[in-house]
């Protein structure tokens, strides 16, 4: 060992218990942030009146429903 290398003090070092929590932290913020812009979005855009069936529809072919709304807030 050289003296300068003897000489300098040693690194400090984040405990690993440290590191895990702080992820853990990140990830459940992470988490509740996107929950919480899902909340928000889907309150935000909710749309007018979409044309829809009003009345119960025959299917006539499958490969194209036509759907209607369970309860018409129109």
């Amino acid at each position: 060992m050289t003296p300068e290398a003897a000489k300098s003090p040693p690194k400090a070092r984040v405990p690993t218990r440290l590191k895990i929590w702080v992820l853990i932290g990140l990830g459940l913020g992470l988490l509740i942030g996107a929950n919480a812009h899902l909340v928000y979005v889907a309150f935000a855009s909710r749309p007018d009146c979409v044309a829809h069936a009003k009345a119960p529809v025959q299917v006539q072919d499958a490969a194209a429903p036509v759907y209607r709304a369970a309860r018409s807030a129109c």
